[in-house]
């Protein structure tokens, strides 16, 4: 499965959990709290100021690794 902007962090965590790293080291500092996990990528790229596409990648990549 990849990893799309439309998944939520807590799906994204659950499903590939070598992701965490790479999300903490972007400063995604909460995904752990209980709104993080039923938002989407996509909605906390926003919220963080990323780029979704470059996030997707890093996270497609972290998967591959």
């Amino acid at each position: 499965m990849k990893i799309t902007k439309d998944m939520t962090i807590g799906e994204l965590v659950r499903t590939y959990p070598q992701t965490i790293e790479t999300l903490m080291g972007m400063g995604m500092g909460c995904i752990g709290c209980p709104s993080a996990q039923a938002e989407t990528l996509e909605e906390a790229a926003t919220v963080h100021g990323f780029d979704i596409d470059k996030l997707i990648e890093k996270l497609n990549q972290a998967v591959k690794d």
